[in-house]
C-alpha cells in the first residue's frame, strides 16, 4: 500500500537529487569541489578553526591533506575496486617525488616546468608499478601482501644506499618551487593558497577520472576480480591486463602525489617514505570506505586533518583549560594532566582503535560504497542470518565453502538449486 502511495506521489527531492548526481557524474563532481574549496577558503577565517590556527596555515593543510586525498584514492583502485592488498605504496610515492627532484634542482642542474612535470612523475611511477603488478599476477592475500610489503621497503632503501645520485640520508635539497600561475599567483612556504588551488583543481581531475573508470568496462572487470578471480577468468575477462592496469593506475596517482609534495617541501629523503605512509593510507581507505570514491577522498581529509592539526594543537586546548579551571582543584587536576599528554606520539594507537571500532560497528567503513553494503549486510536486509532466510543468503552469496555447516544442509541444497 505504500509503495503505491510512494509511486503515485512520485521520487521525493532527495531521491531526484541523488538519480541526477547519478546521471551526471562529472557535473556533479565539479559543483561539489567547487563547493567544497568555498567552504575551505572561508572557514579557516571563522572561530573557533581561528583558536586552533591562522588561515594560511589552514591552507597549508589543506594542501598536504590533498596529498593524502590522491594517495587514498589511487590505493582505493588497488585494494578497494580490484582488491588486491598492496602494503607497499609509499615506493611510488617516493618514485614520483624524487622524479621531480631529479628534474628540477640544483643537484641535478637541471630546471623543467612544473606542470608537464607532474604528468612525466606519474608516468614513471606507472611504469614502476607495472613492474611491480607483472611479476606477481599469480599471487593473492598474504602473499602478495609480503610481495608489496617487500617493494614499499626496498626503494627507500636504494635511495638511502645510492647516496653518488640521491645523497643518501640527507636527500636531495633546495628543490625549485612551481612557476608562478596566472590566477593563482606564486607558490612559497608562506603563501601555500596557490598549492591548495592547484590540489583541488588536480583532485577534481582525478575524480572525474575514476568515475568514469570505475562506470567503465575496466571498473566492472576489477570489482569482478575482487569478488572472484576465477569466476572473473572464466567469463572472459583478462586479468592479467585488468590487474596491472589496476597496479599502474594506482602508482600513477601516487606518483602525482609524490611530485607535488616534491615541489611544496623543496626536499626529498628517503624516510619521508617509510611504511608507515602505506599503511596511514591504508588506513585512510578502510575507515573512509573501500570502494566508494567520495568515501575515501573524504575519510582522506578528515583523518589527515585529525592528525596533523587536531591532535598537534591537543595540548594548546587542553593547556587553556587548565588555566582557565584553575580555581576549580578536582577539574584543574584533570586538565592539567591532560594537557601533559603528547597526543602526537599516540596518534598511531588511536589508528588502531578506530580500526577496531571500524571493524567492529561499520566493517564496510564511514561512507560506504553501496554494493560493498549490500555484501555485507545481506542478511540484515533479509532479516537476520535465521534458518527462514538461509536459502535466499546463501543463493545471493552464491555456493560457499562451509555453508552446509553453517545453515544446514537444505538451505545449501536450495542454494545450489537457485543456482543451477
Amino acid at each position: 500500500m505504500s509503495t503505491a502511495v510512494a509511486k503515485r506521489r512520485g521520487p521525493t527531492w532527495r531521491e531526484a537529487l541523488a538519480t541526477h548526481a547519478e546521471q551526471h557524474r562529472s557535473t556533479t563532481v565539479i559543483v561539489s569541489m567547487l563547493i567544497a574549496g568555498v567552504l575551505m577558503i572561508f572557514l579557516p577565517k571563522v572561530p573557533p578553526l581561528t583558536f586552533l590556527q591562522p588561515a594560511q596555515p589552514w591552507y597549508d593543510s589543506f594542501a598536504n591533506a590533498g596529498v593524502f586525498v590522491l594517495l587514498a584514492l589511487g590505493l582505493n583502485v588497488v585494494v578497494g575496486m580490484a582488491g588486491l592488498l598492496d602494503l607497499g605504496y609509499a615506493a611510488f610515492f617516493a618514485i614520483g617525488a624524487y622524479t621531480y627532484a631529479f628534474a628540477d634542482s640544483p643537484f641535478s642542474h637541471n630546471h623543467y616546468p612544473f606542470l608537464p612535470m607532474l604528468l612525466i612523475g606519474a608516468g614513471v611511477a606507472a611504469m614502476f608499478g607495472i613492474a611491480l603488478g607483472a611479476p606477481t599476477l599469480r599471487l593473492r592475500g598474504d602473499y602478495l601482501a609480503i610481495m608489496t610489503l617487500g617493494f614499499g621497503e626496498i626503494v627507500p632503501i636504494v635511495f638511502l644506499n645510492a647516496d653518488p645520485y640521491t645523497q643518501g640520508t640527507n636527500g636531495i635539497g633546495g628543490i625549485y618551487r612551481p612557476e608562478p600561475l596566472p590566477l593563482v599567483g606564486e607558490f612559497g612556504a608562506l603563501t601555500p593558497f596557490a598549492y591548495f588551488i592547484v590540489m583541488l583543481v588536480i583532485i577534481t581531475i582525478v575524480m572525474i577520472l575514476m568515475y568514469r573508470l570505475q562506470d567503465s568496462r575496466i571498473g566492472r572487470s576489477w570489482m569482478a576480480i575482487r569478488e572472484d578471480e576465477l569466476a572473473a577468468a572464466a567469463n572472459g575477462i583478462n586479468t592479467v591486463t585488468t590487474k596491472l592496469l589496476a597496479f599502474a593506475l594506482g602508482a600513477t596517482t601516487s606518483g602525482l602525489a609524490g611530485v607535488f609534495n616534491a615541489s611544496k617541501l623543496t626536499i626529498v629523503s628517503p624516510d619521508q617514505f617509510a611504511f608507515t605512509v602505506s599503511f596511514t593510507v591504508l588506513a585512510m581507505v578502510i575507515i573512509g570506505g573501500m570502494g566508494n570514491i567520495w568515501g575515501v577522498a573524504v575519510g582522506a581529509f578528515v583523518v589527515f586533518n585529525i592528525q596533523s592539526v587536531v591532535l598537534k594543537q591537543l595540548n594548546t586546548v587542553f593547556g587553556a583549560l587548565a588555566t582557565a579551571t584553575a580555581s576549580i582543584p578536582g577539574l584543574h587536576d584533570v586538565t592539567n594532566f591532560v594537557a601533559h599528554i603528547n597526543f602526537l606520539n599516540y596518534q598511531f594507537l588511536l589508528y588502531g582503535l578506530a580500526l577496531v571500532l571500524m571493524m567492529l560497528f561499520r566493517p564496510e567503513g564511514l561512507f560506504p560504497s553501496q554494493r560493498r553494503r549490500r555484501e555485507l549486510h545481506v542478511a540484515d536486509e533479509l532479516g537476520g542470518p535465521d534458518e527462514a532466510v538461509a536459502p535466499a543468503v546463501l543463493g545471493s552469496l552464491g555456493e560457499t565453502s562451509g555453508a552446509e555447516e553453517e545453515f544446514g544442509e537444505e538451505a545449501g541444497e536450495g542454494a545450489r538449486g537457485d543456482r543451477s
